[in-house]
């Protein structure tokens, strides 16, 4: 994966110089549109909608339609004449700690990795970070746009995480929210959550979805008519009382760790009747030895 972005981190009087990929990417399979007579590949033309002609890319510009109906038209000098940062430096503005920081406020993540003899100064970013346990907000331009973004220490690498600016967080517009839970029914979810706990392995998780596609398209390659369909769950029973809920969730957590638990006492038993069995054969040898 190349490098997208080349600078430097000001932290301080420090300059460090990195540059910055791409830490995270898609794994769905891309589908396209064809001709289904002949596998012909459908493209799209530029219309303008007051000709009804195709337009060529050079004659396209951009603009903007304002509340009058008005439309704006925008050209690359109209945009290079915005006082948009053009600085190739990733500049540390504060320190905060980590939880202050809410993720709904990450955008898209990218590794900085360190640039020519930039591998002390570096390290000494990285590890200040690790011993504060602090996250350093920075302002950077990328493509043109300059955006806030947290600088993060993740396993020997430094993280950055563009964010967010507050205004574009919408405000949640969810009505109904005034139901009020019983003691009884958060001692019971407590429970359900503690059946439900434990460490967080993303290796265990997997997109059946793509797996299952990425399956049907190799069979329709090879010729095959016949593909194996994931099976759909059933549809649970409608709980209409909260309390019944939870604590049938609870049962049937419950229920799937009882089997294991069952075959250790199994194994057990088992061990201690053979353990019973020698020590009856080893008396009866040595009553016969006294014989």
């Amino acid at each position: 994966m190349p490098a997208i972005w080349k600078g430097s981190i000001a932290f301080g009087l420090v300059s460090i110089p990195v540059s910055l990929r791409s830490a995270t990417s898609s794994h769905d399979i891309s589908m396209h549109q064809y001709h289904a007579a002949d596998g012909g590949r459908i493209r799209y033309q530029k219309i303008c909608e007051l000709d009804d002609e195709a337009v060529e890319p050079e004659g396209i510009v951009k603009g903007v339609e304002a509340e009058d109906g008005e439309v704006v038209l925008l050209d690359e000098d109209d945009l290079e004449d915005l006082p948009v940062s053009s600085s190739k430096t990733i500049e540390v503005v504060q320190f905060v700690s980590g939880e202050q920081i809410d993720p709904i406020h990450y955008e898209k993540s990218y590794y900085v990795e360190p640039g020519k003899a930039a591998a002390k100064p570096y390290s000494l970013l990285h590890e200040a970070l690790l011993d504060s346990g602090k996250i350093a907000i920075v302002k950077v331009t990328l493509r043109r746009r300059e955006s806030l973004a947290a600088l993060r220490p993740r396993d020997e690498v430094l993280v950055l995480h563009t964010m967010l600016w507050p205004d574009e967080i919408r405000r949640p517009e969810v009505g109904d929210l005034g139901g009020e839970a019983r003691q009884q029914e958060l001692d019971m979810a407590g429970t359900l959550i503690d059946t439900m706990t434990g460490d967080f392995r993303p290796e265990e998780y997997s997109d059946t979805y793509q797996e299952a596609l990425q399956d049907l398209i190799v069979a329709k390659k090879d010729g095959r008519t016949e593909v194996a369909k994931s099976s759909k769950e059933k549809p649970k029973a409608n709980v209409i009382n909260l309390m019944d809920a939870l604590k049938q969730s609870v049962e049937a957590k419950e229920g799937k760790r009882r089997p294991a638990k069952k075959a250790a006492t199994r194994k057990k038993t088992a061990k201690k009747a053979t353990a019973r069995k020698k020590a009856a054969k080893k008396a009866t040898a040595r009553k016969r030895k006294s014989a």
